[in-house]
């Protein structure tokens, strides 16, 4: 039986909305991985990027997976790139079900767009237009996100708390919760 919920997927799929929506809903503590990092460094993503690089940031995107996954009873919301790691992946799945929030470059577009913390703290991957990151990024983790999920939930057509529900309602009904 698996101790910790964790949403992976890319950037505004929801997973810090549906996690706090399942974690209120369980009694159980939600933390956001990137939230944490930036906590701990007593800096913002975008300045861990500039200062440290992207290598610097997922050091210690790992340290604190490392940390958070040891834990129980946790809904954990990972940054979009958690996956790239297969350790990451490992520490997560051994005390965790992994559940992929999906949704289309388009919405994942359009939700960036409307984001102002996306603007102001997450800093390009790779320095193109937003569809064309997104596009590129997504093509390089879809496998890596389908290989890792032991479920996937497409967000395009459910409201935050709809997605929630359909989650508990999951994991209940296979026994996991």
């Amino acid at each position: 039986m698996a101790k910790n919920i964790v949403l992976i997927g890319y950037r505004t799929t929801g997973k810090t909305t549906v996690g706090r929506l399942i974690a209120q809903r369980l009694g159980w503590e939600f933390v956001d991985t990137d939230v944490l990092i930036e906590q701990q460094a007593k800096k913002s993503i975008a300045e861990i990027v500039a200062q440290e690089g992207w290598q610097g940031f997922r050091r210690r995107e790992k340290e604190v997976i490392a940390e958070v996954s040891a834990k129980e009873n946790m809904v954990i919301a990972v940054g979009g790139g958690a996956v790239i790691n297969t350790e990451n992946v490992k520490n997560l799945k051994q005390n965790g079900i992994l559940i992929w929030l999906k949704a289309n470059a388009d919405t994942i577009a359009k939700r960036l767009l409307k984001d102002k913390k996306t603007a102001s703290q997450r800093p390009s991957l790779t320095g193109k237009s937003v569809v064309e990151e997104i596009e590129e990024v997504l093509r390089e983790r879809l496998p890596l996100y389908q290989q890792a999920a032991d479920i996937e939930v497409d967000t395009e057509r459910y409201s935050p708390e709809e997605i929630a529900s359909l989650i508990i309602k999951n994991l209940e009904m296979n026994t996991i919760l």
